[in-house]
């Protein structure tokens, strides 16, 4: 890896981190393209870049964080994450970050976002804008379904919401939110387990350039997607990936 590559998936994960896309099999399918092998090292790079996005939420949403309730159903949230990430993150990690596993997991997202978004037609008037504690804990399971490369985190957690009632603004910030806690820990855990190899001579310089860069259009990203899903659906979404995983499966396969 060199710092060009470290500038473009920083771009692509500060671009896809808050989009129910996946920003896990964009930064993976992105790597493949730009010829890099999945060493340990850019294994570890996808995930800790990923905190840099996740930062920008800390930034864009500081004072929420000293709200008593939003605290607590972040929390409340983030416990069944945190529990089933301790058990499953080496698995993950070992044997889901294939190719395959990753485009499967885009296209049958894709599909399901159709579906629900076809479901959920004309039902948005009916949503809520408060959350309870059992809503939290049950939007942190769904989240747990993006330990899964291609599942998308902010989709899963999305969509989970919005089957529970919860309006789209609410559980697309609330979203936002619950992410800090989580990648920190991600990040966290990773980067005590790989401390040496992330202090290799050029891995630590090219983890801040992908770091610093993925903080940067997160920002801009925040702002573009909140203003979209007061306007839109993610039908287009769905459609989106589809088409990239289809499109993958016949030129990375």
């Amino acid at each position: 890896m060199n710092p060009f590559d470290a500038v473009i998936l920083g771009m692509v994960e500060g671009l896809t981190e808050f989009l129910p896309i996946s920003s896990t099999a964009h930064l993976i399918l992105g790597a493949k393209v730009l010829g890099l092998l999945q060493t340990d090292f850019l294994k570890s790079f996808e995930i800790i870049i990923q905190f840099g996005a996740i930062l920008a939420v800390a930034t864009l949403y500081f004072k929420s964080f000293f709200d008593r309730q939003i605290l607590k159903n972040i929390i409340v949230g983030f416990i069944p994450t945190g529990i089933l990430g301790l058990f499953f993150y080496g698995v993950v990690k070992q044997y889901l970050g294939n190719i395959s596993v990753i485009l499967w997991a885009l296209f049958i997202g894709g599909v399901v976002l159709i579906i629900f978004e076809k479901w959920q037609k004309g039902r948005d008037s009916a949503l809520r804008d408060t959350m309870t504690a059992s809503d939290c804990i049950k939007i942190g399971l769904f989240q747990a379904l993006s330990f899964i490369p291609g599942v998308s985190r902010s989709g899963a957690t999305i969509l989970g919401g919005l089957a529970l009632g919860v309006s789209r603004k609410t559980i697309t910030e609330y979203s936002f939110l619950l992410a800090v806690p989580t990648m920190l820990a991600a990040t966290g855990l990773d980067a005590i387990k790989n401390k040496d190899l992330l202090f290799e001579a050029g891995n630590f310089s090219n983890l801040l350039v992908g770091f610093v860069v993925s903080y940067l259009v997160a920002i801009l990203a925040i702002k573009v997607f909140l203003a979209y899903v007061k306007k839109h659906d993610f039908f287009a979404f769905g459609v989106y990936r589809i088409a990239i995983a289809t499109i993958s499966f016949f030129f990375l396969i």
